[in-house]
């Protein structure tokens, strides 16, 4: 059996960690969390040399070891806890060849711990183009290390970096430099108080609050005890071990690097001062954001009228291909429409995960960041409080894990609870299934009515979270204090496998993890739908010939009707109808009900609910759009999904915390009930009050 080494690749933000960790494993990986902690975790296979295999771990980015945030100490603790199962047999720090010196500080920590360690200087395809020289063998004698130079960009170097991870043994754990020199009678007393373990790593437990999991508690007590300086005294000692290393970089550097200014042939300033202009920068922010809602529309039209007709085609050919019976209605009108309803939005989905993925990929997105920074701060939020309310566009339980890199408390707290107000991916087969319903199919200035209803409703979920964060600001009375801070990267050209992969993955991701829920909830659904109490549903067939013995209805349009009736008197119409009084002033009848209800386990289950209870007993080809629109509204006449009860369920939806996994994403970020229950009924309230006001002022 092949051999499997640990390898924690370890690296500043925007290095190209991420390039690398794709590079390395491609398809074999998988995302997951921490155990017991809400921070992402990526793993995933590589295969080395002499048939070793590497189990690579990509941990959160991180300037230091010197913790400020969760994710951070993510890094720390497992660097610190050899009985950790994923502790590194060796460490591979990524660098940018554009940003050497300030990457190698975190690489010279790790290097104190004593871990075998490999320099990855990414980017190397812009040393020429920046005008930067290195020499390679020079700065392996002074780092104490082998270094991989490489471009994920252009594939360079990959092979020669999975060589020197499979010899990992023949590394120095040798440190670069002496630390301990800062304060050498404090570390020598450290030294014998505890003679058998590491000293940075004494270092490092004295000044982070870590978690080191099976560690004996008593030994970590004892070396807390040890805190003989007060916290001032500590903090000055870490600023001088900073200035201490980084005299060592730029004496490194000095000799090691070499940059001509004069051939660097850089567009960043200019571009900066366009995108990040107090009105081209939102301009050209809000025309990036038209563009793509309307080449969501524009491009997946054709894919899913496709996958539309084919689950409609594959339900009829299913019930004529298998013998009549519970199993066949189960597969064709239960299973095969639930699970229609959600593939019909992979398109739209994959579309959405594309874009995002090329605007952080290409640097964009950064400058997005710094530039909402100016409205954030007037509303009690911080810059960082838009990187969870931009992703919160693909889902909300993801955004609001990424609010741990927000320090403080108050605006940490008030982005969780604002978060979902975004449009996530889940309510956009809502929105796309009823637009096309409701909204005409016309152009304003060359852009569809229908996107522009789309990125309004973006918009409106946007400023609802604004909104809601300004009031959370004056009545939550906690007191903090923090400042802003954000890198911009440099502009690159978006690698093709980095967005293949990250569409892949998060798309793979939402039909999935969707589709376990829509098939459960299908299969009830259908059961719900087919049986019943009482004579009205078993008798069907009699009371309903008896109503139109003298109509002269075809075999078909009796049919019709009994199925409508049986529907109609099932369990899950006898449950519709018992809240058709509160959601009737809304515009919607029990059928609609029903969907809202079972969506609150996911919004996209609203779809494939109504796709399942419309598909009940009947027997025509039909599409799950033809169906929704040939609904008639039982008290009005007309069309059931007509503009004021389209615009009141889209508004809605738009409000409405219809999304059990956030509120226990919530619960678990704020250690307490008492957040997501407040989300839960004041967003249901606000989204029943909008809705019904929109109805009734629109009918």
């Amino acid at each position: 059996m092949a051999k499997q080494i640990n390898v924690a690749l370890i690296g500043n933000p925007n290095t190209g960690k991420t390039s690398v960790f794709n590079a390395l494993t491609g398809l074999n990986q998988k995302v997951g969390n921490y155990p017991g902690i809400t921070v992402e975790k990526k793993e995933g296979i590589c295969k080395l040399p002499r048939g070793v295999k590497a189990h690579i771990i990509d941990l959160p980015g991180t300037y230091s070891l010197n913790a400020s945030s969760l994710d951070e100490n993510v890094v720390i603790e497992l660097l610190l806890n050899k009985n950790d199962k994923d502790f590194p047999d060796v460490a591979v720090v990524v660098s940018d060849v554009e940003n050497l010196k300030r990457n190698l500080l975190l690489y010279t920590q790790i290097k104190d711990l004593e871990i075998p360690t490999i320099l990855v200087i990414n980017m190397s395809d812009r040393m020429t183009y920046k005008g930067i020289k290195l020499d390679i063998p020079y700065l392996e004698q002074k780092l104490e290390t082998k270094i991989a130079l490489i471009s994920t960009r252009k594939n360079r170097g990959i092979d020669e970096l999975k060589e020197v991870i499979a010899n990992y043994k023949e590394l120095s754990v040798k440190p670069c430099l002496n630390a301990s020199e800062i304060d050498t009678d404090y570390f020598d007393k450290l030294r014998k108080a505890f003679p058998n373990q590491l000293l940075y790593k004494l270092w490092l437990v004295i000044t982070q609050d870590v978690n080191f999991g099976k560690v004996d508690r008593n030994q970590i007590d004892a070396i807390h005890s040890f805190k003989t300086k007060s916290e001032a005294d500590l903090k000055r000692l870490q600023q001088k071990e900073t200035i201490k290393r980084y005299q060592f970089i730029n004496n490194t550097l000095k000799k090691g690097q070499t940059i001509d200014l004069n051939s660097a042939k850089d567009l960043r300033i200019k571009l900066d001062r366009i995108l990040t202009h107090k009105v081209w920068g939102y301009l050209i922010f809000g025309i990036i954001l038209l563009t793509i809602f309307q080449a969501i529309y524009d491009w997946s039209s054709v894919p899913m009228d496709f996958i539309d007709s084919a689950f409609a085609s594959l339900s009829e050919w299913t019930k004529h291909l298998m013998p009549e019976g519970a199993f066949t209605n189960l597969i064709a009108e239960g299973i095969i429409p639930g699970l229609g309803g959600i593939v019909i939005f992979i398109p739209q989905i994959a579309f959405l995960f594309l874009f995002i993925s090329v605007l952080e990929e290409s640097g964009y997105m950064s400058r997005v960041v710094f530039l909402m920074d100016r409205i954030m701060r007037r509303f009690g939020l911080s810059g960082k409080s838009v990187v969870p309310l931009i992703s919160g566009t693909a889902c909300a339980i993801p955004a609001i894990m990424a609010t741990r890199n927000i320090e403080s408390w108050k605006e940490r707290l008030i982005t969780i609870l604002v978060t979902p107000f975004t449009t996530c991916s889940a309510r956009l087969p809502v929105y796309l299934i009823i637009i096309s319903l409701v909204i005409p199919e016309g152009r304003f200035f060359g852009l569809s009515y229908q996107a522009l209803t789309l990125m309004l409703l973006y918009l409106i979920g946007f400023g609802a979270a604004i909104v809601s964060a300004w009031i959370l600001n004056k009545v939550l009375k906690i007191r903090s204090k923090t400042f802003f801070v954000v890198e911009m990267p440099n502009y690159k050209v978006p690698l093709l496998k980095n967005v293949a992969l990250t569409v892949l993955e998060k798309t793979k991701s939402f039909v999935f993890g969707a589709g376990k829920i829509i098939l459960a909830i299908s299969i009830v659904l259908w059961f719900l739908a087919s049986y019943g109490p009482g004579e009205q549903f078993n008798n069907a067939e009699d009371i309903v010939t008896q109503q139109h013995a003298l109509d002269n209805l075809t075999q078909d349009e009796l049919d019709q009707k009994i199925a409508s009736h049986k529907l109609e008197h099932s369990f899950i119409g006898i449950a519709g109808h018992a809240i058709e009084p509160a959601i009737r002033p809304l515009g919607y009848d029990w059928k609609i009900g029903i969907a809202i209800v079972s969506s609150f386990a996911a919004r996209e289950v609203f779809v494939g609910t109504l796709a399942t209870i419309y598909s009940v007993g009947s027997d025509e080809e039909e599409t799950i759009k033809n169906r929704m629109a040939g609904e008639v509204n039982p008290i009005l006449g007309g069309p059931l999904f007509n503009f004021a009860s389209g615009i009141s369920l889209l508004l809605f939806y738009a409000f409405a915390m219809q999304c059990m996994s956030t509120l226990a994403i919530v619960k678990r970020e704020t250690n307490s009930w008492k957040w997501p229950m407040y989300q839960l009924v004041i967003m249901s309230a606000f989204a029943y009050l909008v809705a019904l006001i929109a109805y009734q002022f629109l009918k």
